[in-house]
Order: structure tokens, then sequence, then C-alpha cells
């Protein structure tokens, strides 16, 4: 869950240089990054500009009939091999209707294409099965990147400086991960092995914006990193974390939040259950700052009980009326864990309802069904009574037992990560049949391993299990979960968000292939420090961070992600 460790912990020195944090109250420049990142953001916002306008809309509506998780659903496909031939039509889709597959490949941005057939590309990947969740275009065919871009997308091989056979293989656009932590040194590498090339703090960003670029800079990551203004931090700051703000704090704590987006920041972020003092006036406050900058307010809801089921309903509830009281986009944090748990049918349709008043609502879900969060924090205060579940459900997170009433005691003192084995799969796959649902893996790997396998195997969980395994969701909806939804949501907020999700010419180059037969995660809540596998090959930006299942630790290509005006 959303809850802050009490340090953070330091980068491991055999994988990156140990950086030093800005002392207490120490404010770092407007400038925010160093030259070269400042340099890498401003060609991504030149190319990005161009794509604004093409743009789709989130979808919106449901199926009928949530898919369970007892069977693969009548209209899954295998996703076990590449066709032998281009297909006629796409797979039925909660992420979009049925459509036909384009004939063309898709073109993004026509003043990137290259269509001079004697052109030599710099890297190529060939004859791998290119699906664009985008355009629905889902082919064997054949990628020509050149620098950072995409250029052509092509039926026909194409030629290339480097050129990566993926037959066999699937060619996706990057996976963005919309709710993770601040790189940290170490656990970026893990998300590599998971085929993430955006990593997003939409979860809050532990600092303010300028200290979060400079860290960013610093640990100089493989994968592109952005995040959300960070409430508590603010809180933390002003003294005023624990119990309720004034009227004066929350005008500073919105005008914090403000400055943040001004400095980049794609969103902000509240959680009212681990900031018991954030009231509706104060919510307000940063729905206001949201709608006027045109950026989500991300939000880990106020209640998880699940008992009574009322409990939960108000916490959407409360989400929905700081939208419809302020106009601003809200995103729902993790809504298997908090205003969903055992309800999650009745949740989704609350939001469908909010949606159909024009009232911009998304969510994301990580696919386990044991959440997982700081033992001291107030959300395992009565326990057993919240979430119904004994000492015999908690774990603390990369240890290989349950606990005991005396384990727990010791867990809490320590304030360790620990989960909660207290979600079903319902609260998964309910919330999946929902069309405007995301992947978040509310983690990031640290040195200590105490963390929730989602840090490492999120992605390459909902591929192995939930498509290939349980036939939950086809493999194009599923892939769009966790690149086209989270670009769209972004993109009129970030130009280099504009340029990502998409296997198209005129897109940025962060393309993860993989092995559709194989993929899968590896992680558990004994050993959390475990690369997926299937994962073959990660481009962030052209650029190869994971070649053949190995991570490439020399290159370190990623860029901060801006909010910008547009």
């Amino acid at each position: 869950m959303g809850q802050r460790a009490p340090t953070r912990p330091e980068p491991a020195g055999s994988v990156a240089p140990v950086t030093h944090d800005h002392q207490p109250g120490e404010q770092g420049p407007a400038s925010g990054p160093a030259s070269v990142a400042r340099r890498r953001v401003l060609i991504g916002l030149g190319l990005g500009a161009a794509s604004l306008g093409m743009l789709r809309r989130l979808p919106t509506g449901r199926n009928a009939t949530p898919r369970s998780s007892a069977g693969p659903h009548p209209t899954s496909t295998s996703t076990s091999s590449t066709p032998t031939s281009t297909p006629t039509s796409t797979p039925t889709s909660t992420t979009a209707p049925e459509r036909p597959v384009p004939d063309v490949p898709p073109v993004l941005d026509d003043s990137l294409a290259i269509v001079d057939d004697g052109h030599v590309h710099d890297v190529v990947i060939s004859g791998g099965r290119v699906i664009d969740p985008d355009s629905h275009f889902d082919a064997v065919a054949h990628v020509g990147i050149d620098g950072d871009t995409i250029t052509r997308i092509s039926l026909e091989p194409l030629t290339g400086t480097t050129t990566v056979d993926a037959a066999g293989l699937v060619v996706s656009p990057g996976f963005i991960d919309i709710l993770s932590y601040p790189p940290n040194g170490y656990g970026e590498w893990f998300k590599v092995a998971d085929g993430v090339t955006t990593n997003l703090c939409l979860h809050g960003i532990d600092d303010t914006m300028v200290d979060f670029l400079d860290r960013g800079d610093r640990n100089d990551p493989p994968v592109n990193y952005g995040g959300a203004a960070d409430q508590y931090e603010h809180r933390k700051d002003l003294g005023a974390n624990i119990g309720y703000a004034t009227e004066d704090q929350i005008a500073e704590l919105a005008a914090r939040a403000e400055a943040d987006l001004v400095a980049g920041a794609l969103g902000i972020h509240e959680q009212p259950e681990y900031t018991i003092g954030a009231t509706f006036e104060e919510m307000l406050a940063h729905g206001r700052v949201a709608a006027r900058r045109n950026v989500p307010l991300c939000l880990h809801l106020r209640h998880s009980k699940p008992d009574p089921p009322s409990l939960q309903e108000e916490g959407v509830d409360e989400a929905i009326r700081v939208a419809r009281e302020t106009g601003c986009r809200i995103h729902i944090e993790h809504i298997n864990s908090t205003g969903g748990t055992g309800r999650m049918a009745d949740a989704i349709a609350q939001v469908e309802a909010a949606r159909a008043e024009g009232l911009s609502i998304t969510a994301c879900v990580y696919p386990y069904t044991f959440w997982a969060t700081y033992a001291a924090s107030a959300r395992f205060d009565d326990f057993q009574d919240k979430y119904g579940i004994g000492y015999g459900d908690l774990q603390v997170a990369n240890t290989p037992n349950r606990l005991t009433e005396a384990s727990f005691r010791k867990a809490r003192s320590d304030n360790l990560l620990t989960a909660a084995f207290a979600m079903s799969e319902e609260d998964i796959t309910d919330a999946l049949a929902a069309p405007w649902v995301m992947l978040g893996s509310d983690a990031i790997l640290t040195i200590s391993h105490n963390n929730h396998p989602r840090s490492t195997g999120c992605f390459s969980r909902l591929l192995g299990v939930y498509v290939r395994e349980r036939g939950v969701l086809d493999l194009p909806d599923a892939l769009g979960r966790m690149t086209i939804l989270p670009a769209r949501m972004l993109g009129d907020v970030s130009p280099a968000m504009a340029r990502r999700g998409r296997i198209q010419a005129g897109a940025a180059a962060d393309v993860t292939v993989f092995d559709p037969a194989t993929v899968a995660d590896r992680s558990s809540i004994a050993d959390t420090g475990v690369e997926s596998t299937g994962i073959r090959h990660v481009l962030v930006s052209g650029r190869f961070v994971r070649r053949d299942g190995t991570n490439d630790q020399d290159e370190r290509p990623g860029i901060p992600i801006l909010r910008g005006e547009t």
C-alpha cells in the first residue's frame, strides 16, 4: 500500500553510485535536474508537441458480465505463438469495441516517419507479433528505430545496423507503471526485467518536485520517471502530518502542490486513509488546483475496511464528490485494496455512474490477492475486526513464515512491510472487466527486499496468469492496460507521454519484446527479489537496457517525464 517507509534506503554501491539527499528544508534551484537531463526533456517536448492532436479519448462503458477467474472467457485467444498470417480482426476486448485490424501500419507523426525502402535503421526488431493497443494493429511486422524514435512499422523486412530476430515473440509498447515509487538505483532494474520502461510515481514522489528531479538525475535510471506532488510529504514539512490542517495550512498545502506542478509534476497525490486528518475541504483544495492545471488528483481512498461495505462506498463517493465539485480528474489508486475490496462490482458500478455524468475518473489495480504496508501504520490498527483476518493471514515481506501475535508485535515495533492476505480473485477480475482500469504496481524493490512482490512481477503476472493461464483478458486488452491507457490519461498533461504507449512511426522508441508462452512473475511474498521471466528485450528511447534476457546496467537512457503546458 502507499504508507511511507520511515527511511529511504540508499542504493547499493555495486549497482549505482550512492547519492546524497538534500538536508531537511534545503531548496534546490528552480531549474531542477542537471543540464544533460534538461536537454533530454527539451528534445522530448519538441517531438511530442506535434502528436498531441492525435490522442484518443479513454474508453467508456464496461462489459455487462464481469469476467471470472474460473476459466477462459469465450472470446479469449491463444497468445502462445506468433500468428501465421495477419489477423482480420482483433479479439473481443474490454479495452475497446471489436474493430478491424488496420491494413496499414500505424503512424503517429508523419514528419518523423521514414518511408525510404533503402534506409538503414539504427535498430530493427524483425518478424515479431507487433501489437499496438492504440490503433489495434496486430500483425507479424518489422519495427525500424532511429535514435530515440520509432520511424517505421513495415510488413516487409527492413535493414538495420542492429537487427533483433523477434520471431515467435510479441513486440509491444514499453510498459508504463503508473503507480510506482521513486527510482532508488536498485529497484528500477527489476522493473526493466518486468518490461517497464516508464516508472511513474503517482502514489507520491516523497519530496518536492525539484528534489525528486535532482535525485532522479543523480541516480541516472534506465527507465523514464515522473510523479505526483505529495500531500503527505508537504504536510510533514509543515508539521501537520498528524491531525487536521488549519485553513491557512490547507492554503499553503495547495500552493506547494501547485509549485510542484509548475516544476513538472504530473498530478497531485493524497492518501486520506493514512493522513487521518485530511478533510474533505483539504481534498477540494487540491482538486481545484488539479482542475486549474489539468492534472489528475490521485487518491488512496479513505476507507479499506470491507465490513460494513458502506464505508468503502463512502470512500469512493468522496472521490466522486471531489470530481463533481471541482471538475478535476480523479485517479483511484489500487481500487482492489481501497474502495473495492469484497465489493468490486459495486465499486465499479459507482464509478461507471459517475463517468456517465461526464466525470473523468479512472483507477488501477495490482494482480495479487494480498496487500502490504508498514506494520506500524494505522491500517493495521484493529486489523482483525477491519478485515476479518487473523495473525496467520499476515506475513512480513521477504520472510518465509506467517505471523503469530508475538511476531506481529515485533513487526509492528520494527515497522516492517507486512502483507495481509485479505482480498479475493474477484477483487481483481471484476475490476479488470472495466475498460478504464489500468495496471499499477504500487511498489519498487529496495535493497532490503522487504517489499511486496508486485515490485518485481506485477506486469509479467498479468500476462502470465490473467492472460495465458486464466484467459481473463486477451493479450491486446492486457497490453492496453499497461501502455496506451496510462499514455492517454497523461498525454495532454505531458508531451513526453503523448509519444509513449504506442508502437507507431513517430512514437518514442520505448519497446518491450517478450515471449507470450513463458512470460511470468517469479517473486513471492517469501522471496520478493526475483526477476520475472520471459521479458527478452527492453528498449528505452531506442537503447537496449535489456537484451536477450539480461539487463545492461551500463545503459541509462531514462528521462524525466514532466508536465508541460499544452
